[in-house]
């Protein structure tokens, strides 16, 4: 039997999609897939093209590999659909949404998933998903939609409030943590479960575990003998006063609430170990690189593939032979977590097998936790609303009730500033009335 079409929409991010290709061809049930390329860069895509051949390779696998700058060539008839776009780019986007906040005194971390930086990725990103959602309406209604892009959960909400198509956005901040943790306490992985449930990058460990043994008391054991990690201060320090361990790095984390970047307050930065401008210099490391990399993949030289804790390879094996998997995706509520809004984007355990993606029923979350994220849930609603409705006033909105913006500017600098940023930021961005 001929394998399942996958198409890969972004596919010009070379070192990501490589990761996901050899996760799918190592499978003996995906080998033979039919794997689409596309890309709006064709120097990008060629490149891809031939890392694509040299995971093959590697694999001993035997795909089909096409790559197209046509989305509706990518996507026709595809059975999953990989997004990993950015759209806007490091420059003008990203820059964009990290110099014009600093003029008013706000400074940010990574600035994609809340934030005034995540409210403006939010805004150019879920249209071109929505565009994206539309031509597989068209050509592959069926296909799972499989979403990798920031703001994961404006996304993913936008998505199945105004799409048909059935999606689930996928990160690794659950499992990645879970790695993390465990080497912190001296634990091997394989020998750990948990139960993790909330909202993306805003998820938290409800339980953490070896066999029977709790496994918390080991956690709060690292902050009492004075062993937190200098880069996971922020958590720790949740982890005090919340009484559980998040799952997103301590760098989103510090953006996420009014606590720890402070105008005046370089003291708060120091003692929390917070890297401000962290997302912009990720990029400005990347680029750099970028060239090397390309080099690396169109040379002679062949690849090593390792596996990768990513879930898009699992999801298409389970759901094509039928043997069962559990992953951390993001779907809507509908009641999964019974005091979070039932129409916002929860990340829970999900199963999946021939049957498709079944989330799991989680209940009430610890009140403190529900309360945290409603924080965040209004300014994901409001984003939504004003990226749906095309109204301006909502932009406003959620930026003045995001929690790090409202604890450093007043009414009018929040005004001023969207203004700016929507000015700024041009065609990247619809008109709003």
């Amino acid at each position: 039997m001929p394998g399942p079409v996958v198409a890969f929409i972004g596919a010009g991010s070379a070192v990501f999609a490589r990761n996901l290709l050899g996760d799918i061809l190592s499978l003996p049930a995906l080998r033979e897939a039919d794997i689409r390329l596309f890309d709006i860069n064709p120097e990008r895509l060629r490149t891809s093209e031939i890392m694509a051949g040299k995971v093959a390779t590697a694999t001993q696998s035997s795909p089909s590999i096409t790559a197209t700058t046509d989305p509706a060539r990518a996507l026709a008839g595809a059975d999953y659909v990989i997004c990993m776009i950015q759209v806007g780019g490091y420059e003008p986007a990203t820059v964009i949404d990290f110099e014009i906040p600093k003029k008013y005194g706000l400074r940010q971390t990574i600035g994609d998933t809340l934030g005034i930086g995540g409210i403006m990725r939010g805004l150019r990103t879920i249209p071109v998903l929505l565009d994206y959602c539309r031509l597989m309406e068209e050509h592959c209604p069926d296909a799972i939609f499989l979403q990798y892009v920031n703001p994961m959960a404006m996304n993913c909400w936008a998505i199945g409030r105004a799409s048909s198509i059935r999606t689930i956005g996928l990160c690794h901040s659950v499992q990645g943590t879970a790695e993390q943790l465990v080497k912190v306490i001296g634990v091997p992985i394989d020998e750990i479960t948990y139960k993790c449930a909330g909202i993306n990058h805003v998820a938290f460990y409800l339980s953490f575990k070896r066999g029977d043994e709790d496994l918390y008391p080991a956690i709060r054991k690292v902050i009492a003998d004075g062993r937190v990690p200098d880069d996971n201060r922020v958590r720790f320090e949740m982890l005090k006063r919340l009484g559980y361990f998040v799952t997103e790095s301590s760098e989103h984390f510090a953006e996420y609430n009014p606590w720890f970047i402070k105008e005046g307050r370089d003291d708060l930065i120091e003692r929390f170990n917070i890297p401000l401008d962290e997302y912009p210099r990720r990029c400005e490391n990347q680029i750099a690189k970028w060239e090397a990399m390309r080099m690396s993949f169109e040379n002679d030289e062949p690849l090593t593939v390792k596996p990768t804790h990513e879930y898009a390879a699992s999801i298409i094996n389970a759901m094509e032979t039928g043997v069962p998997a559990v992953v951390y995706g993001n779907v809507p509520n509908n009641g999964l977590i019974s005091n979070l809004p039932a129409d916002c984007c929860v990340e829970v355990p999900v199963l999946v097998d021939r049957a498709g993606l079944q989330p799991t029923q989680i209940g009430e979350l610890p009140p403190q936790l529900a309360a945290y994220m409603q924080t965040n849930i209004n300014v994901q609603r409001l984003t939504v609303e004003a990226a749906l409705t095309g109204k301006r006033e909502h932009i406003y909105h959620a930026a003045m009730l995001d929690p790090h913006t409202a604890a450093e500017l007043d009414l009018d600098q929040i005004w001023s500033l969207v203004d700016d940023l929507i000015a700024a930021h041009g065609a990247w961005l619809p008109e709003y009335v």
